[in-house]
């Protein structure tokens, strides 16, 4: 299950962030309204945990954006802000739960376990763009019929591209997705975009990985044959 924060009193995320990695939550965090809205919009999230009271756009502002882009994800508000005008207006936004601080550890995982069971859906039997059919359970990477098997870390960086298609992806957000880190340091990431090039050219003559240069990749179809 994969988590959104959006909290910028540091001891509060972090001690939030830690305590749901240890309950095997893979978590994002941002500080602000602009990276939290960014985050919100671009990836897949299974619940966001969203404060209110943030610098740059306030959370309900960022919830509000998000509803409008048709963004479901179930959201629990976390805040200080108590009063029952504000929980009102927080639901009416469209959040799906308000947890006001001060908090137990234990009612916050009580709260997602609740709103991931109410939200849970049918999970895509594979994740799919134009000739590329990519398999969860197998994790096999077809092409026009044509199979690959792809390792642990090809699979979620392919599964990123797929996920992100036509949109140019840093190299920080790919190493975020497979590695839950945000250290693009090392050339980790184009090693592994390698290994995916190369199997994909055993299975189809159109490129669909490209460079973007000063930026990281894009996954889009090429319809001009490889050389």
């Amino acid at each position: 299950m994969k988590i959104l924060l959006v909290e910028d009193e540091s001891k509060v995320a972090n001690f939030i962030k830690r305590g749901l990695e240890e309950e095997g939550y893979a978590v994002d965090a941002a500080e602000d309204g602009n990276r939290g809205l960014e985050l919100f919009t671009s990836q897949d999230y299974d619940i966001v945990l969203l404060d209110l009271m943030i610098p740059e756009i306030d959370g309900l502002e960022v919830l509000k954006r998000a509803r409008q882009a048709g963004i479901e994800t179930p959201v629990l508000i976390i805040t200080a802000k108590s009063s029952k005008e504000d929980v009102i207006k927080g639901l009416d936004t469209g959040s799906d739960d308000y947890l006001t601080k001060p908090f137990s550890f234990e009612e916050l995982l009580a709260r997602i376990r609740a709103l991931m069971r109410r939200s849970r859906k049918p999970v895509p039997l594979t994740v799919e763009y134009r000739d590329i059919i990519l398999n969860p359970y197998s994790r096999k990477l077809s092409i026009s019929g044509k199979d690959a098997e792809l390792t642990e870390k090809e699979f979620l960086i392919m599964e990123c591209l797929i996920r992100n298609s036509e949109r140019p992806l840093a190299r920080k957000e790919i190493a975020e997705y497979a590695w839950q880190s945000q250290d693009d340091s090392s050339n980790i990431v184009d090693v592994y975009v390698n290994f995916l090039r190369k199997k994909i050219e055993l299975l189809s003559e159109k490129k669909f990985i490209h460079t973007v240069r000063g930026v990281g990749y894009i996954l889009k179809e090429d319809h001009e044959k490889k050389a």
